[in-house]
């Protein structure tokens, strides 16, 4: 590099650590754990009031329980459609990406994100990025589950 000094710092490892540790913002992982319980508790309150709800309108429990996680996962998609989830999941981290709400968040927001580019090449391609994986790892690993429990039946 003609006309240029190039400056190299040379530091150890701990020299740089305490460098970094220095320019970091203090840690609020007591108040990130607070959030994420709360929010989180009170996403999966939500999701056992819908399963009662459904219960008492005359769903059989196993009917029940899909009812409410639908209705988590639409609930999930509209409030992500309106700006909320993500508003919310700043300041409950965690909290919002465990619960089935999170997984709604996860396919909606990238079809957002990408609306502009068409129906096809922008939603379609792009709405399964983030969640593409996990969908793909359940059903893949829940076909070798089914196989192994297939050969491996016991005699009845």
């Amino acid at each position: 590099m003609e006309g240029k000094e190039v400056l190299f710092l040379k530091i150890t490892p701990k020299e740089y650590r305490a460098l970094a540790d220095r320019a970091a913002p203090p840690s609020r992982w007591v108040r990130n754990l607070l959030f994420a319980f709360l929010v989180g508790g009170a996403i999966c309150t939500v999701g056992e009031v819908l399963f009662r709800n459904f219960l008492k309108g005359g769903l059989e429990e196993p009917d029940a329980r899909s009812a409410a996680s639908i209705a988590l996962v639409a609930l999930g998609a509209l409030f992500t459609g309106l700006d909320l989830y993500n508003k919310l999941a700043k300041h409950a981290g965690a909290g919002t990406i465990v619960p089935i709400t999170g997984f709604a968040n996860a396919v909606v927001s990238p079809a957002i994100e990408y609306k502009a580019e068409g129906h096809i090449l922008g939603i379609g391609a792009k709405m399964f990025s983030i969640a593409g994986p996990v969908i793909v790892f359940g059903v893949g690993s829940s076909v070798v589950y089914g196989l192994i429990l297939w050969i491996f039946r016991p005699a009845v």
